[in-house]
């Protein structure tokens, strides 16, 4: 792929990520503050991981789940934040035609591939609360592994048309890019060609990739609630709708901002909402998603202080 974009590319070699100022001092701050968010984003998704893969009683499906988002969302991150940080400092703040390639693609890949993984955790839910005695064996080992590789296929292939759309474009200068990464919408107003076409790419692989999943995980969602409102007991219907709303606090930050960002005409949008749009579903989604969605979760909290010899966790 790289060769075939490479002899297409017209006579860019290289791109410059503007980023967010050209004062020293907020790069400054900013180098600092996302600094920050990326090692607890890190720590927060890694610990996730291993207590899930240390504990026995955290070897189920929604926590096989939740360990596959937390490598999604570490990857997702380290795709973008690490070069931010580095242009933030650095006075040369260029990347390669084909590091931009392979960033977008990357970035892509990881972000497609999440967004049907929150489809597929609903599903999870509605199992685990409907059908709560016959969990285990319908969420089976096989249909888990199945179900994540029907996600990771979404994210390759269509993050592949998206990439090749975007960068069989000429691009003849000038070749600086608005935005702290190569990200499709913010390449596409490089090109010296009519992007209408991609337009139309990014809005149809839109409404697969976001507004499907998304109207899924609706619909989950009616069958849930309807089931939970069955349940007798009050400390049940807490349990239940508190691991749902966490989930839809989770898929409701990553899912509208991408929405906005993909699948609006390129004319509409402006560089300074696209980085800040971006920002929230590239860096605080995946800094927010361990303490919403597991470290207030009681089980990993127990296999927490079980790991480090703290005792147990009351309530």
């Amino acid at each position: 792929m790289q060769d075939f974009l490479w002899r297409n590319h017209s006579s860019l070699t290289e791109f410059v990520l503007l980023g967010f100022s050209s004062d020293t001092k907020i790069n400054g701050i900013l180098f600092g503050v996302f600094l920050l968010l990326y090692i607890i984003t890190l720590l927060g998704n890694g610990l996730i991981i291993t207590l899930i893969h240390m504990d026995s009683r955290l070897h189920t499906p929604m926590y096989f789940f939740l360990s596959v988002l937390s490598i999604l969302d570490m990857g997702y991150v380290t795709t973008t934040v690490p070069q931010m940080l580095v242009h933030l400092v650095c006075e040369k703040k260029t990347i390669s035609y084909i590091g931009c390639v392979t960033q977008m693609y990357i970035f892509l890949m990881l972000g497609i591939t999440e967004s049907w993984l929150f489809a597929i955790m609903a599903y999870d839910r509605y199992v685990a609360i409907c059908h709560p005695l016959r969990y285990k064996v319908i969420m089976s080992p096989l249909l888990r592994g199945s179900l994540v590789a029907f996600c990771g296929f979404w994210g390759i292939s269509c993050g592949l048309i998206y990439t090749v759309s975007a960068m069989i474009l000429p691009y003849c200068g000038p070749n600086e890019i608005n935005h702290f990464f190569c990200e499709v919408p913010a390449v596409l107003k490089l090109a010296c060609a009519d992007t209408s076409l991609n337009d139309q790419v990014d809005f149809i692989l839109g409404f697969i990739l976001l507004l499907v999943p998304l109207s899924l995980i609706i619909v989950v969602y009616i069958n849930i609630f309807a089931a939970i409102l069955r349940i007798r007991s009050t400390q049940g219907r807490i349990k239940a709708f508190s691991t749902c709303a966490s989930h839809i606090t989770v898929v409701t930050m990553f899912s509208i901002p991408c929405m906005i960002m993909y699948m609006r005409p390129g004319s509409e949008s402006s560089p300074e909402e696209d980085k800040k749009l971006a920002l929230f579903y590239n860096v605080i989604s995946a800094f927010l998603n361990p303490i919403i969605y597991s470290l207030r979760n009681k089980d990993v909290k127990r296999a927490f202080f079980k790991v480090v010899g703290c005792g147990k966790v009351s309530g």
